[in-house]
């Protein structure tokens, strides 16, 4: 789903008018769009009705296509006219059997009409909409309210391409606004929908499509998506029945400190989770003996240590994985010792330091005079957590990463990242992200509600969630574990990034579903909600 400015969808339209497709016809697409997905949520329904508040501009023209295609259809359908005339559209409506609700007591009867309704349609203004709103419109919508208050059960409300109140450029919504329980938005969603309070009054989002041409220019050019079930599951790998688990991967994660034992095993469940074959966990070596038996599937990689924080010497014994290894993730729990912050600058350098003087096994000793240091080359990596703070500290780190690697900041990160304050980040999510992404050459993740999936080419991808559930230590180790493990199994970085934030998200949403609260959610609720996340997606 593409997400635009209604600057941009009002280009779109006209440029979609020039070449050949007229507005008119625009509107009978996207009303009958709207009945369709009326259909597919009543498809069982017996004598169903519907009511619709029509206003007078566009979102009033596809309300009153979509009841006449429901009427079509068998269904009962009665309109109240908010400052529209009756024109074709309206006459049109009434010649199919509908009924237009008029007169002295045509609020009482609208009042009926809602009581028995099965949907009630909020067609009365859209996305031009200049707040506060009128006295007349806003007094409309609050005794709407209170009708709907004051029924033991409410009609489906649809909003048709947004609720009335909500100024679809910057979030901000009207205190008389009624809230949808479905949001059907005109071929792209708008960028207000996304973002805090109007999320909270649109329900669920649909898109339908308007008929643009597949080759128009102002269209294509949209660099920016809302991930949804389908572009997502898109993005899987193929699970064929000869596989086995070379053919989903080695996922590899350094993780984990004294003071942060469970970050690695939440991130290498996740991987195993995402689907990956094989999970290797390179921790320090205190940390085995605790996280082993919590963890049977995992393979392990016991790492030097100093006083339980992984020793800057350990990328000698991280690097003899490296070949097995299709994705490394590197971060979660390290802590912020001054040697783990060596261990990372060892990494990326290619260099892996071995202790002079130490122990050698096999039979290729280092010969007198030798460098203490061998170059090796990195597998596609990810970083999160504490790594990222470590990164920071690293000058020109962003050069010495592997090519398109994963950052995964939530914002206190980036800004230790950036230099931004966390404000100036929040304020334009999607521009910070898109700016660094390009700038360092990476695909960052900028986590917290509405989490921002950014390429260096440009494009993004806006998760479209804000939940409280996943407010809680060790859900970002969840979310590095499960992008890890499904760029392991191939995906490209940007797709694996994307995938593995919208599968985080809808756990965290399934989890707090089935605990009945967000407030009691816990990252290994999110992490057991995987499973039901992807099944969903079969």
């Amino acid at each position: 789903m593409k997400l635009v400015t209604v600057s941009q969808m009002q280009a779109i339209e006209k440029e979609a008018d020039a070449a050949g497709l007229t507005y008119d016809q625009m509107m009978q697409n996207a009303g009958q769009g709207l009945a369709d997905v009326v259909l597919e949520v009543f498809v069982e329904e017996i004598e169903p009705e519907t009511v619709g508040l029509v206003g007078p501009g566009n979102n009033g023209g596809d309300t009153l296509v979509a009841m006449t295609a429901l009427l079509n259809e068998g269904w009962k359908a009665r309109a109240y006219l908010v400052k529209r005339k009756k024109d074709a559209l309206v006459k049109q409506f009434t010649e199919a059997g509908g009924e237009v609700i008029s007169g002295q007591d045509a609020f009482e009867n609208l009042a009926e009409a809602i009581e028995v309704a099965d949907v009630l349609f909020d067609g009365v203004l859209g996305t031009g909409i200049q707040l506060p709103l009128k006295k007349d419109v806003a007094e409309l919508l609050s005794q709407v309210n209170d009708i709907l208050d004051g029924l033991e059960e409410s009609p489906l409300v649809i909003a048709v391409d947004c609720p009335t109140g909500v100024d679809c450029d910057t979030g901000e919504v009207a205190e008389e606004t009624i809230p949808a329980d479905l949001t059907v938005t005109m071929a792209a969603v708008k960028q207000g929908l996304v973002k805090l309070p109007a999320f909270e009054y649109i329900g669920e989002l649909a898109v339908v499509d308007i008929g643009l041409p597949s080759d128009l220019a102002s269209f294509k050019e949209l660099t920016t998506e809302v991930a949804e079930d389908e572009s997502v599951a898109a993005l899987l790998p193929e699970r064929l029945p000869d596989s086995h688990k070379g053919t989903f991967g080695t996922a590899l994660i350094a993780a984990g400190s004294v003071n942060y034992t469970g970050a690695a095993v939440l991130a290498g469940e996740a991987a195993y989770r995402s689907g990956a074959g094989l999970v290797t966990l390179a921790v320090p070596a205190p940390l085995h003996g605790v996280l082993a038996g919590q963890f049977p599937e995992a393979t392990w990689v016991l790492l030097p240590h100093e006083m339980g924080v992984i020793s800057e010497d350990a990328s000698a014994v991280l690097k003899k994985h490296f070949e097995r290894a299709t994705a490394l993730l590197v971060g979660p729990g390290f802590g912020m010792d001054a040697t783990t912050k060596i261990f990372i600058e060892n990494l990326l350098a290619g260099k892996a330091v071995q202790k002079k003087g130490a122990p050698r096994i096999g039979f290729i000793h280092q010969e007198e005079g030798e460098p203490d240091e061998a170059l090796t080359q990195l597998p596609p990596m990810i970083v999160d957590a504490d790594g990222l703070k470590l990164l920071a500290q690293i000058k020109d780190w962003h050069a010495k990463l592997p090519a398109a690697s994963i950052l995964t900041p939530h914002p206190g990160e980036m800004s230790v990242l950036t230099g931004l304050s966390i404000e100036e980040i929040q304020e334009d999510r999607q521009t910070v992200a898109v700016k660094y992404a390009k700038e360092w050459g990476h695909v960052v993740v900028l986590k917290g509600a509405f989490t921002v999936i950014a390429s260096p080419d440009g494009r993004s991808t806006l998760i479209p969630v804000a939940s409280p559930a996943l407010a809680r230590a060790g859900t970002g180790d969840v979310l590095a574990g499960l992008i890890v493990g499904l760029r392991a199994q191939g995906l490209e970085p940007f797709d694996a990034a994307v995938a593995g934030a919208w599968i985080h998200a809808q756990a965290g949403l399934y989890a707090a579903d089935d605990l009945g609260t967000a407030a009691s959610v816990l990252a290994g609720d999110v992490l057991d909600s995987v499973s039901d996340v992807l099944s969903d997606l079969e």
